[in-house]
């Protein structure tokens, strides 16, 4: 059986292009290259990458392919990436990468040149039940990477082979050492691929103008200025520009909301302000992978942000959109985030978090 697998000159799909080779199928790699706008500066990292990824391919004797999807990601990803911050939404892009590119343009150069299988170094896994493939959590929990997986559908989740589900990062890196693969000792790769290590702000500032505005505090005092609604996120704490405030104390402050039609950011102090909680959102329409009765409420678990503990919550379907009601209050609810169903160890999918 042919298998194409996604390299990206990380460790995790080195030793997962080994072991499929160990397991007997016919491997060959596929380098993605979704983004060209900083190429060649030390901020973006593809050309390292796509070598790292070669060295591993030619220790491995496997054929490497040079996939250039940077248009494609720009139009699907990138440029709705843009239009959600503008509308005051906090975005996903690693979600939409892998619903539109790795698990859709890849899986279709995959199929069309004749693999049966596509693979990644996804810390996740896929088991059967009563002839669905069901996307499950891996073994290795801190590194579990199925709630970006949550908009795969069955098609291609038929068609993909998770090599590292029963792995734990540190049982990785081992294999990769005594493979002496090249990768074995390579740092992650972390935060979101075209920004790369720079300050979020400074990397923002390229695409969306500023349009300062007040930063007033939940008592209704004006005590500060934002540089765009865009700039800011719930619950984000660094970067306010304000502190030492007179008649307030010294605790911290925080985005509790954001006011698009009046350009305000609204900001309260505390960690454990009441206000940076709610029990309750709405979500727009959910990907399935696999779905459960809903012909009336369901008592299932959730996570509004990766890492989260799963959360137990009761969803309803209200006519197009979705309600979801928390055991116990989540901090930071934050529109255009994913929040991810779980039954057990399945992930059964999930959808764009609409508002609190």
């Amino acid at each position: 059986m042919k298998v194409l697998i996604g390299m990206s000159g990380g460790v995790d799909s080195s030793v997962s292009a080994a072991l499929l080779l160990q397991e007997g199928y016919e491997v060959e790699g596929a380098f993605m290259k979704n983004w060209e706008d900083d190429d060649g500066t030390p901020l973006c990292t593809a050309k390292e990458d796509f070598m790292d990824a070669a060295k591993v391919a030619d220790q491995l004797n496997i054929k490497l392919h040079h996939l250039n999807f940077s248009k494609k990601y720009k139009i699907k990803v990138f440029n709705k990436f843009l239009m959600d911050l503008e509308k005051g939404k906090t975005p996903n892009p690693d979600v939409l990468c892998n619903q539109y590119i790795k698990f859709n343009e890849f899986y279709k150069y995959a199929i069309e040149n004749e693999f049966d299988y596509i693979a990644t170094g996804h810390y996740a896994g896929i088991k059967e039940i009563s002839g669905l493939n069901y996307l499950v959590k891996a073994k290795d929990e801190n590194k579990d990477q199925t709630y970006f997986l949550c908009n795969v559908n069955q098609e291609v989740l038929n068609k993909t082979i998770f090599p590292l589900s029963e792995l734990t990062k540190k049982e990785v890196r081992d294999i990769a050492k005594s493979m002496n693969l090249s990768t074995f000792e390579k740092k992650d790769s972390t935060g979101i691929c075209f920004i790369g290590e720079r300050p979020f702000p400074s990397f923002l500032e390229n695409y969306i103008k500023d349009k300062p505005g007040k930063i007033i505090c939940d008592r209704g005092n004006e005590v500060g200025t934002h540089r765009g609604l865009s700039f800011y996120t719930l619950g984000q704490r660094q970067g306010l520009g304000i502190g030492g405030l007179k008649n307030y104390d010294e605790r911290p402050w925080y985005v509790v909301e954001k006011k698009l039609s009046e350009n305000i950011l609204v900001v309260a102090q505390g960690n454990d302000n009441q206000k940076l909680f709610e029990k309750k959102l709405s979500v727009k329409s959910i990907n399935w992978i696999c779905e459960p009765d809903l012909t009336k409420p369901i008592k299932l678990e959730a996570k509004i942000r990766y890492r989260q503990d799963d959360q137990k919550c009761i969803l309803s379907k209200k006519g197009k959109t979705f309600s979801v009601e928390f055991k116990k209050p989540q901090r930071a609810i934050t529109p255009g985030q994913s929040i991810v169903f779980y039954q057990d160890n399945v992930c059964l999918g999930g959808g764009e978090i609409l508002k609190s």
